[in-house]
């Protein structure tokens, strides 16, 4: 009996033991990742391994973060805008008084003497900006130009030194799964460098607000004060301008988005060689094709861009492409969607020559395509281009501005759209890009259009 109760005691002691271990073990586990109302204790993550073991060395991004932070400053913008102000604003302080609003973003200086590359909503009505280098060093910025489509501003400061600065690299050379680095100020953290690779390419946020936009998409995360920033690849050289993110919150979820840096370049080239942006028209109509477009028109190509129509006259109709053709790629750019295209062409000038590979019932062929000029501009959120001879005779007037693609939701919602003339500005008539290239929003107070029925009709802008 002695034995047995002997036996049993160490039993039971043994259990009780146990079990006080087990939880002690967890308990300790919950406390690590659980505060209960008291600083949670931080656990080492420090360890060693064989990087072979991978199959692949570990990537080294110390070179590239060192040769960009240096080139990405900080961009202040002062500005007085009327934009999504309460009304009462505008009648109290009037058009001159409004109160004056701030907004941060990045920017990279491109060239020793002082260009700055940023976004153009980062200096958008601006009444000045301030550029903070990595050193703290303050100067007052000009805009040299910008083009509000592809949301690219050139900026430029005077320096008593040369300024460190960030090469270009070929963005059309980058491939998914390729390491990139984010370099700008979100949340004004100076100099923050964040990793992550290419997710996609020739992204289109929105197809149908009617721009032209090949984003590079990756997970580096990217979040608000990073616009302007730099996108670069583990060699340093600059791929991208981080531009957006695409959030439910206002913050970074995993995907942001960037100007691929051979748009941003030639954008940059053609400010500072002529004044403006400088595009080059395809003259094609249509969209890229699905397995439900196949099936509409009986062909077996799910993959390429089809041709609907061409305008007349122009590079790919004198080329002899005609609808129904399929164009598979240009300039060796595989064209599986519209961003394939558009954000190609968006590197290129008028005058320039690309060549376009396409099927025609099955056959593929080949054919040299010269660029035509986009004779447009943008104008207070709408895209604006010059009369032709045919669309004078149409809506019977010798001046006025044919608006192409509306952005404005506060002329949308007056009825105003696409297929309007803009004929008068604050009541001087327009008939050139001129009259209205360099018009700042503040100075419109009334603007007259006629509607594709003949009916004018004046919009007062009241502040």
């Amino acid at each position: 009996m002695k034995s047995f109760v002997k036996t049993l005691s160490i039993a039971l002691l043994s259990a009780i033991c146990s079990i006080f271990m087990y939880d002690q073990f967890f308990q300790t586990g919950a406390s690590d990742t659980e505060s209960h109302g008291e600083t949670p204790r931080l656990i080492p993550t420090n360890y060693s391994f064989n990087s072979a073991s991978l199959g692949a060395e570990a990537t080294d991004f110390t070179i590239a973060a060192e040769k960009t932070i240096h080139a990405v400053v900080h961009v202040k913008n002062t500005s007085s805008s009327e934009e999504n102000l309460p009304s009462f604003y505008r009648y109290f302080y009037g058009k001159e008084d409004l109160p004056e609003r701030i907004g941060t973003g990045s920017g990279v200086i491109v060239s020793p003497d002082g260009y700055i590359i940023t976004n153009y909503h980062v200096i958008e009505n601006n009444s000045s900006i301030e550029i903070t280098t990595n050193d703290n060093k303050t100067y007052d910025a000009k805009v040299i130009g910008s083009d509000p489509d592809s949301d690219i501003a050139v900026l430029k400061i005077n320096a008593d030194k040369k300024l460190p600065y960030v090469f270009f690299g070929n963005s059309d050379a980058t491939r998914i799964g390729e390491w990139v680095l984010a370099v700008g100020n979100p949340f004004n953290l100076n100099s923050t460098v964040t990793a992550g690779i290419i997710s996609a390419k020739s992204r289109d946020l929105n197809k149908r607000d009617g721009k032209n936009e090949s984003y590079i998409q990756t997970d580096a995360a990217v979040n608000r004060g990073n616009s302007g920033g730099a996108l670069v690849n583990t060699n340093g050289e600059l791929i991208g301008i981080n531009t957006a993110i695409s959030s439910m919150t206002g913050g970074f979820v995993g995907y942001s988005f960037a100007v691929p840096s051979n748009v941003a370049r030639k954008i940059f080239e053609d400010i500072i060689e002529f004044g403006d942006v400088q595009r080059g028209l395809l003259g094609v109509m249509g969209q890229a094709l699905n397995a439900e477009l196949a099936s509409r028109y009986d062909i077996e190509e799910t993959q390429g861009f089809f041709i609907t129509d061409l305008e007349k006259g122009l590079g790919a109709d004198l080329a002899g492409l005609k609808a129904n053709d399929i164009i598979k790629s240009v300039d060796g750019i595989t064209i599986n969607e519209f961003a394939d295209l558009s954000g190609y062409l968006a590197s290129k000038r008028p005058g320039e020559k690309v060549t376009v590979v396409y099927k025609r019932e099955g056959r593929e062929k080949k054919v040299e395509v010269r660029l035509e000029k986009i004779n447009r501009a943008a104008f207070y959120y709408m895209d604006v281009r010059e009369l032709t001879p045919e669309q004078k005779k149409t809506f019977a007037t010798d001046y006025g501005l044919y608006i192409s693609n509306m952005n404005n939701r506060r002329l949308y919602q007056r009825g105003i759209d696409n297929g309007f003339i803009l004929l008068e500005v604050n009541g001087k008539k327009v008939s050139s890009l001129e009259d209205v290239k360099n018009m700042g929003i503040m100075e419109i107070e009334d603007l007259l259009f006629l509607s594709p029925d003949g009916e004018k009709k004046m919009v007062l802008l009241q502040y």
